[in-house]
């Protein structure tokens, strides 16, 4: 009998609760008449993978894992400004001695310019280690990325979103908006945030979605960060309604990262945090949710659980390779950060040098800029060799398990125990999943 040709056939996997049905598919992979299996051209574009470029195949604990060995960019976190109208105890701002900016529109106007040459326009992010609405050419910088078609997102900590700023933002077409918000009542909230008025930023927020409402818009997409410590674990199970009323659709909890001593007793997690971070999918009109690591133990079980369960969300699911102890975000999912300057790190991490306290040691961060985008061509600067080779680094993650010991090495990021040359990631809390992103 002759062998039918090879092929594949497309069968419907079962979507998550919430998760639009096209977003999910199996493909049966049938032999050709050698006996081989042959992954056709046609798949591979629909999966984004680039043959041209390699393809890492992993197995882990949910079975097989297919990446392209050249992950794109898909995502550019710009720093507008560094100056701020808040002094919050949690800022990076607190530990580091660098000179501060703003960045210069004509530089947003080269970003944009070597990002439109790249098949797919990658998101930009309005984000950074100050206010990004103190700038007075944001609106502009918003509206330029929207001309050349980039999906944008602003992070903001709401103070300064007005009527006549939500009007404009409404018009140019944002796509996410995310308001950073540390407490469910204005006390909580303004212990960490120095200068804060939660009643400010609802008042501000609801506006913009009311707003949003009236005028048929699907967007900006409204989302909240937490940014979880201690102090206010006991507004952990309030915050789903507080993002219900401001018409949120997701909520990022994450843990506090100590830039000062002071800190170090008010962080929620240690070495028995050993699950990988928890997304739960939106169900009705509750927001979607995404949790880090966390110690769940006595005094922090109960406010967890009441999270979880006002949140009303469904169908967990992890959010990073099962098999991996640690994985870096920006790496796989194709982001890079470029600060007010114009300099480009591999992430927000190491967009700054700064002091901060990993499970209480002292650990000195120094920054690494690969390029400056006012001087060179951006795509060219994520093609250059080093940074290549450090993304293939962090695929792997082979370092050093730093987070495990707290031997002199490190007390920075310029070298480990395995060899590994700077920069150095084996205690990133970002890529534990203990630190979480927009």
């Amino acid at each position: 009998m002759k062998k039918k040709d090879a092929g594949c056939r497309r069968t419907k996997g079962r979507p998550l609760p919430g998760e639009p049905d096209a977003a999910y598919w199996d493909e049966i992979l049938e032999p050709d008449p050698c006996g081989e299996i042959r992954i056709r051209s046609e798949m591979l574009a629909r999966m984004g993978l680039d043959p041209s470029a390699g393809i890492v195949l992993r197995r882990t604990q949910e079975g097989l894992l297919l990446r392209s060995a050249a992950q794109p960019l898909t995502k550019v976190y710009l720093e507008p400004t560094t100056d701020c109208n808040l002094r919050c105890r949690t800022c990076m701002r607190s530990s580091w001695s660098e000179p501060g900016g703003s960045m210069d529109l004509g530089l947003v106007r080269k970003v944009l310019e070597d990002l439109v040459r790249l098949p797919r326009m990658p998101e930009l992010s309005f984000w950074g280690f100050g206010e990004p609405l103190l700038h007075p050419d944001i609106l502009e910088m918003i509206r330029l990325a929207k001309q050349a078609g980039a999906p944008t997102e602003l992070v903001t900590n709401g103070l300064l979103l007005n009527r006549s700023a939500a009007d404009r933002l409404l018009a140019l077409g944002l796509d996410k908006l995310v308001v950073s918000i540390d407490g469910v009542s204005p006390e909580s909230h303004g212990q960490t945030r120095t200068g804060a008025d939660l009643e400010t930023v609802k008042k501000n927020v609801t506006y913009l979605n009311a707003a949003r409402l009236f005028a048929g818009l699907e967007r900006p997409e409204i989302g909240i960060e937490f940014v979880l410590m201690r102090r206010n674990l006991s507004d952990l199970p309030n915050l789903p309604e507080l993002a219900r009323s401001l018409g949120a659709s997701f909520v990022i909890v994450t843990n506090v990262l100590p830039y000062t001593e002071d800190l170090k007793d008010e962080i929620l997690y240690g070495m028995s945090a050993a699950e990988w971070p928890r997304s739960a999918r939106r169900f009705g009109d509750s927001p979607e949710v995404r949790l880090p690591r966390l110690d769940i133990r006595e005094g922090t079980r109960e406010a967890v659980t009441g999270f979880l369960v006002n949140a009303g969300s469904f169908g967990a699911h992890s959010a990073a390779p099962a098999d991996l102890e640690a994985w870096c975000p920006f790496v796989w999912e194709g982001k890079t950060a470029i600060a007010w300057n114009g300099d480009v790190a591999p992430c927000v991490a190491l967009l700054h040098s700064y002091t901060s306290f990993v499970l209480g040691r002292q650990k000195s961060i120094r920054r690494w800029a690969v390029g400056n985008v006012g001087r060179e061509d951006l795509i060219e600067i994520w093609n250059k060799p080093e940074y290549r080779e450090f993304r293939r680094r962090l695929a792997s993650f082979d370092f050093a398990p730093c987070i495990h010991c707290d031997c002199e090495m490190a007390e920075a990021n310029e070298e480990d125990c395995f060899g590994s040359p700077f920069p150095t990631c084996g205690d990133c809390l970002w890529a534990r999943g203990v630190i979480l992103c927009p």
